[in-house]
């Protein structure tokens, strides 16, 4: 299974991080050079949940990102997911 949310859609994305050497000016050193930047993947904090959905009289079993079960939280299961398509 993908590593997506199903409310929001979020998924892992890729960026760089950016190796450093040398010891910094102020602890007396030259500086602290770039040396290379190397490929890294940023994934969502994602969980499986079973959310019950008092519309609906049953229980939904989703991947879902923090934000997004904050975001059922707020305005409520049924909602939420009406609005995702998901029901």
């Amino acid at each position: 299974m993908a590593r997506i949310c199903s409310i929001r859609g979020s998924k892992v994305r890729s960026g760089g991080r950016i190796h450093r050497s040398g010891l910094a000016k102020k602890k007396g050193g030259i500086g602290r050079h770039v040396t290379k930047v190397v490929k890294r993947t940023v994934s969502p904090n994602l969980h499986t949940k079973r959310i019950w959905v008092p519309e609906l009289g049953r229980s939904v079993r989703l991947k879902l990102s923090a934000k997004a079960i904050k975001t059922i939280n707020k305005n409520g299961a049924y909602a939420t997911l009406k609005k995702a398509g998901l029901i």
